[in-house]
């Protein structure tokens, strides 16, 4: 069954309520390994994306995805900023003009957004950043759609397996980022970054499907 322009929408709002109401727990957790302020910025960050869609007649995919890249970029500080500005900027390349998207493209917007992150941010799986929630995700996705799976099994594989990977960056220690310059003080705690990836998709599950 394929999406819509308004479930794409939907699942932009839910990101601003998710932020927001994970706004300090995101900021706790970054304040352990990082700059404090991870929560901070993506309620910000979204809650513009929300007036900003709200001002603007948004009929596209592309133009909700795209119209989310600028004002993530313009509004958020650090490096979330410039990796969800890309992620979304990705995916608005790859919905383009459509106002619906079947499974199989969904799933490929998901992996080449993916792909450009990894590609901003020079990371890879293992590097104790949102990648390690992200690269596993998509691999699940693209096995699934390959084997015949529906959208909705993907999208509530995928939650189970980003919600696994949270907890597999607690024990690696940080290899990018302001939390690399810990080194072994990284360690022991989860990634604010991948945790933030993982409410994202979660979204993504109760909106898209």
């Amino acid at each position: 069954m394929p999406i819509n322009v308004n479930q794409v929408k939907r699942w932009l709002e839910k990101l601003t309520d998710v932020y927001a109401e994970n706004k300090t727990f995101l900021t706790e957790l970054d304040s352990a390994i990082g700059d404090a302020d991870h929560g901070i910025n993506l309620d910000r960050g979204f809650s513009a994306v929300r007036a900003d869609l709200a001002a603007n007649d948004v009929e596209t995919i592309g133009d909700a995805f795209r119209r989310t890249s600028m004002t993530l970029i313009k509004s958020v500080g650090g490096a979330s900023g410039p990796l969800y500005g890309t992620w979304f900027l990705k995916a608005a390349s790859k919905a383009g003009n459509v106002t619906e998207m079947d499974d199989a493209d969904v799933v490929e917007l998901f992996d080449l957004a993916v792909q450009g992150v990894k590609a901003r941010g020079k990371a890879d799986l293992g590097a104790k950043t949102m990648l390690d929630v992200w690269i596993p995700v998509v691999e699940k996705m693209k096995e699934m759609q390959e084997s015949g799976a529906s959208l909705e099994e993907i999208l509530t594989e995928a939650v189970v397996v980003a919600e696994k990977q949270v907890e597999a960056t607690i024990p690696m220690k940080a290899l990018k980022g302001r939390a690399s310059f810990l080194g072994e003080r990284s360690i022991g705690h989860p990634d604010p970054g991948a945790t933030s990836s993982m409410m994202m998709i979660r979204a993504a599950r109760e909106t898209l499907v």
